[in-house]
């Protein structure tokens, strides 16, 4: 029985803070996309956005990011936040979280780690925030056939809109044990 389990969602659904305190409580490692992706913007002097676009003719960059994410089947005590981790790892248990996009504009924005996702305005974030989405679910689909949209790939489906991370951290880890008694 696997012990791993994937997260992945909406931009600003807390994926981050949700695996953190997941991490915590059941003492497993963690393993995050999001802060490899914004080294990589960050080495090419890019934003997350223009990264996605840039990846879209650069198959390397998904190259250099989904490499790591192979190698996990093996692990155990493991939690993995990566749009593709329910992909590369299909015996995880797999969490969507989503959240509505004014409230993934708030989280967004007020999240200082996220240097080089920089909006002038709400209707600027929303834009990039669904362009992003869009060009990763484009680039997925054309190099893995993986459709992040199929939402009967996971496990478990939270929004997030109205949860504080407590609460979905405790709704995961309640379904999560479950699982693993019975997949």
């Amino acid at each position: 029985m696997s012990t791993i389990i994937t997260i992945t969602g909406d931009l600003g659904s807390g994926k981050s803070t949700v695996s953190n305190l997941l991490k915590d409580r059941l003492q497993y490692d963690y393993i995050y996309t999001g802060s490899i992706q914004r080294q990589i913007a960050h080495k090419h002097n890019m934003t997350t956005l223009e990264l996605n676009k840039y990846a879209e003719t650069h198959p390397e960059i998904d190259e250099e990011i989904d490499a790591t994410f192979r190698t996990l089947n093996a692990s155990e005590s493991l939690i993995v936040d990566s749009r593709l981790a329910w992909f590369f790892i299909p015996h995880s248990f797999k969490v969507y979280l989503q959240t509505d996009l004014a409230v993934s504009i708030r989280r967004i924005s007020a999240d200082a780690l996220r240097v080089n996702e920089s909006y002038a305005s709400v209707d600027d974030a929303a834009t990039q925030i669904m362009a992003r989405k869009k060009s990763e679910n484009k680039r997925y689909m054309d190099l893995y056939g993986a459709n992040c949209e199929d939402l009967s790939h996971f496990d478990l489906i939270i929004n997030t809109t109205f949860l504080t991370p407590d609460q979905v951290a405790t709704q995961i880890i309640t379904t999560y044990q479950k699982w693993l008694t019975n997949p």
